[in-house]
């Protein structure tokens, strides 16, 4: 065990805990009703906005897989750089509204605006059940950022010994986000990212110190992952993938209920619309974690034989922590790696809460139990945040991690399909609600049956289409047919319903 950036990890991770409990006073609210626990009152600013949505975005995992993707893949993975890009703009102009409405009419998730919008509960189960199942193993993932910098410590990296660490960090998270609610990662979002901005600036001046400059980082990466490859002929190759990616992650993005919880906390759509204009520094910050992962290549770490173990368990996620065990001294390694570790707690978090949210008022309230009071309401959900937290612990313990992996793919594909209704709903006033969700299960059966095609190991899907290929992410696909069907269909039932007094109204003359 690495002593002494053990001991700064705990020092740090026991303020974030103690922080977590004090938030609960913070902006002080009655934690009884669900819009202060779950959504803060609708009371948070610009600044604290903008920490959350960055926690709330930017994950352990983004920190540890964005430069294990490009370590491993090279060019393909800066497609999170440009979608990150791309969500703002999608930011500025839908969600602004969606606030107004939820605002004035009491909404708590994007299934209770679907229902009221089109009076259709049915859709407003099938948005809700898709929220909930793609969040699911999002919350897992976090846990795999965290095992890696937990096992990059030296702590034991099977059994159940091995998994001590990750159960007292979720009981810790259990703990201050059934008492605190949406502000405890809220306040910790603040000393979270400001530890993040702090070791990847570090990073990327130390580790080319090492290396003597920028120009041996990039001649030691192999000319092949320098760019993407060219297409052979009759396809797209990398191409289409790497737009695809990068718009279908876009699209996505935000209709993730622990996105669309960090944007209903806000307390104007002036809020969102500045953050909008000011959450692209995180896309900055991106681009030099992406670097990491040509860092590594160019320090060889994968070759050292200390850091083995390391790759034979985590593959490609262990990159990034042992480059910074190559270069760092040890009290810093545990100010980053105890960055990586809030990173996954504040994001998984909200992640809980989101869902908790969604299986209270959209299930629970819905179809279970529609006379609750608020008070029971509130209760249920800090009950459902516990649940959801051992279903996301169950998966990383007793699970492989690929399955959480492929889950989160499918999430993925899943969670886009959301977007015509929620998204599309508030500029068409002529869809229709059963149209949209015939529309959904059209996406999501056919983005299904393409990841299934892929046997769940990729969501880059090879596409024919007259003649050519089209390599290009499967959430896409699927979201396009959707489209098709609800706008088709939207339009038919329109004709149906308005066609059809006119003419029993016509016959009795």
């Amino acid at each position: 065990m690495n002593v002494l950036a053990t001991t700064v990890f705990v020092v740090i991770f026991v303020f974030v805990t103690l922080l977590g409990f004090f938030a609960g006073r913070w902006r002080r609210g009655d934690l009884t009703q669900l819009h202060e626990w779950g959504l803060g009152g609708r009371r948070f600013g610009t600044f604290v906005t903008w920490f959350l949505l960055g926690g709330d975005l930017y994950t352990a995992y983004t920190f540890i897989a964005v430069p294990a993707l490009i370590y491993g893949g090279g060019a393909i993975g800066f497609f999170a750089v440009p979608y990150t890009i791309l969500i703002y703009p999608i930011l500025y102009v839908v969600f602004p509204r969606l606030w107004a409405i939820a605002r004035q009419r009491g909404h708590i998730t994007a299934a209770d605006y679907v229902q009221d919008r089109f009076g259709n509960r049915w859709l407003g189960l099938a948005v809700s059940l898709t929220g909930l199942i793609a969040t699911m193993p999002y919350i897992a993932l976090q846990l795999v950022g965290m095992a890696v910098v937990i096992g990059a410590l030296g702590f034991q990296a099977s059994g159940l010994v091995g998994d001590i660490p990750l159960i007292i960090a979720f009981i810790i998270l259990a703990a201050f986000t059934y008492t605190s609610g949406l502000r405890a990662p809220a306040m910790i979002a603040v000393v979270k990212d400001t530890l993040i901005y702090l070791t990847v600036f570090a990073a990327v001046i130390a580790v080319p110190l090492a290396l003597g400059g920028f120009a041996p980082v990039f001649s030691a990466v192999p000319a092949a992952k320098l760019l993407l490859a060219a297409p052979p002929a009759g396809s797209l190759g990398s191409y289409s993938a790497y737009a695809t990616l990068a718009l279908g992650s876009a699209v996505a993005l935000f209709l993730y209920p622990h996105s669309l919880t960090a944007i209903l906390s806000s307390s104007s759509a002036a809020v969102i619309r500045r953050n909008a204009a000011i959450l692209p520094a995180y896309s900055f910050l991106l681009g030099l974690l992406a670097l990491l992962g040509f860092m590594a290549l160019a320090m060889g770490v994968g070759g050292m034989a200390r850091f083995s173990a390391g790759f034979a368990r985590f593959g490609t996620n262990y990159a990034v922590p042992a480059l910074f065990l190559a270069v760092f001294p040890a009290w810093f390694v545990g100010v980053a790696f105890a960055a990586v570790a809030i990173g996954a707690l504040v994001p998984a978090a909200i992640m809980s809460i989101a869902a908790a949210n969604i299986f209270t008022r959209n299930i629970w309230r819905a179809f279970l139990r529609p006379a609750c009071t608020d008070a029971e309401e509130a209760e249920v959900a800090k009950l459902a945040s516990l649940g959801v937290k051992v279903g996301a612990l169950f998966f990383i313990i007793f699970l492989p991690q690929q399955y959480a992996i492929q889950l989160q793919l499918l999430g993925g594909v899943w969670i886009i399909q959301t977007a015509p209704a929620v998204m599309l709903g508030l500029f068409c006033p002529w869809l229709n609600g059963w149209a949209l969700l015939l529309g959904w299960a059209a996406g999501i059966g056919w983005g299904t049956a393409m990841a299934a095609a892929l046997s769940f190991k990729s969501a880059v899907y090879p596409l024919q289409l007259l003649g050519l290929t089209m390599p290009g992410y499967a959430a896409l696909y699927a979201l396009a047919l959707n489209l098709v069907v609800s706008a088709v269909l939207s339009l038919l039932f329109n004709i149906a319903r308005h066609s059809g007094p006119r003419r029993l109204a016509a016959k009795p003359g």
